[in-house]
């Protein structure tokens, strides 16, 4: 919070720390849990801090173990709950339905967890959806796409996927500031 942070998210994983929809993940002890909130929230300094708590209890301890610690972690203090890797959307609705909280549904392509519109996610009664992979797995697709073109034509011309223009990427990335500096200080 003091470095300029508008929120934390505490989670019950235990270390290391897996993706959310791999197998193996375990979790810590609901009270060290709930713990972990109460301290969360007696330290912070402003109501505007949001605390977001998740569960990965799902996968290895069942969908009844979440919701009870979803539950939980709102009384403990937690501003929003969530719950990871539901399954079904039978499940998302009873996790809506069940924790009285402002809800996070994590959405991962090829994931447990159905992708849907934010719009069903809301009727639902999610607050807030994150898309934390979605970049990410465009960003491969593109790699597999222009790649496989030139290994299969020997250039990248006419690849489904089309380039970014060099030079506004560049200056998207910030290399402007970059290349200013250089101009101002480097040795001609």
């Amino acid at each position: 919070e003091q470095a300029g942070a508008a929120g934390i998210q505490l989670e019950d994983q235990e270390f290391p720390k897996k993706c959310g929809h791999t197998p193996m993940r375990r979790v810590i002890p609901l009270d060290d849990m709930v713990r972990k909130l109460e301290v969360a929230v007696a330290s912070r300094r402003s109501d505007d801090f949001l605390i977001i708590a998740r569960t990965d209890a799902r996968t290895g301890l069942g969908l009844d173990e979440a919701i009870k610690r979803g539950k939980a972690f709102k009384e403990a203090g937690a501003d929003v709950v969530f719950v990871e890797s539901p399954e079904s959307e039978a499940e998302m609705e009873q996790i809506c339905a069940e924790i009285d909280a402002p809800l996070l549904v994590n959405v991962v392509e090829g994931g447990s967890t159905p992708v849907l519109s934010v719009a069903e996610y809301k009727r639902m009664g999610y607050a807030m959806a994150i898309y934390p992979g979605s970049g990410f797995l465009a960003i491969g697709a593109a790699l597999q796409t222009v790649y496989s073109q030139i290994l299969e034509t020997g250039s990248s011309i006419g690849a489904d996927t089309p380039l970014a223009n060099f030079m506004e990427f560049s200056k998207r990335m910030g290399f402007e500031a970059v290349w200013d500096f250089e101009k101002k200080w480097a040795d001609d």
